[in-house]
């Protein structure tokens, strides 16, 4: 362990949340800065120049962060690598972002694709429940919620049952037109991706 770059613990996050990241990363119009080098430099101008802050926000020490910004350190350790790509992503291209959230939750609605286990219960009889892979739309007002939550700093746990009714909805009960009464729950995400 070098004395640049401290050990914290990489930020972790479920398949939810980092399929919504991944849709987001899909929106952008260019690409986002590479190098440690760019990334650092970029997410200073975010931190309106305060080296401290950019250092607390990596887990870094404020030296580190002068050492990349200066280019005398050029090759980040994986859990800085991985910190310096999530913050500049999630920092990248605010508009564009912002753009294509309100209309997915205004009026377009979001495309989602899951592999997890279905559980069900309902007044009538059902499938019993399995793995399922289900590519279905998301309604405008779904997407809303999820991605309020999101913003909140919901955690995967509290996502997947918005999720899992999103699909229900839209995916079993088919907009309310059959199988009244139907709650889908999921489980063991195997893996997800929502497409804007």
């Amino acid at each position: 362990m070098s004395d640049h770059e401290q050990q914290h613990p990489a930020p972790r996050r479920g398949k939810v949340l980092e399929a919504l990241a991944r849709a987001e990363r899909k929106v952008f119009t260019r690409p986002a800065p590479k190098s440690a080098k760019a990334q650092m430099k970029f997410l200073l101008t975010r931190a309106k120049g305060s080296t401290t802050a950019l250092a607390d926000r990596l887990g870094v020490s404020r030296r580190t962060v002068e050492r990349y910004r200066a280019g005398k350190l050029t090759t980040p350790q994986k859990r800085l690598q991985a910190a310096l790509v999530e913050e500049t992503e999630s920092e990248w291209q605010p508009q564009v972002r912002a753009q294509a959230r309100t209309q997915a939750a205004t009026s377009r609605g979001m495309m989602v694709e899951v592999t997890a286990y279905f559980g069900f219960t309902c007044t009538g009889s059902s499938d019993d429940g399995r793995e399922r892979h289900i590519t279905t739309d998301i309604s405008p007002t779904y997407v809303k919620q999820i991605l309020e939550l999101q913003e909140a700093g919901a955690t995967e746990e509290d996502l997947h049952p918005i999720v899992a009714e999103a699909i229900t909805e839209s995916y079993f009960t088919e907009w309310g037109t059959r199988a009244d009464g139907l709650r889908a729950d999921f489980t063991s995400v195997s893996s997800i991706s929502f497409r804007f």
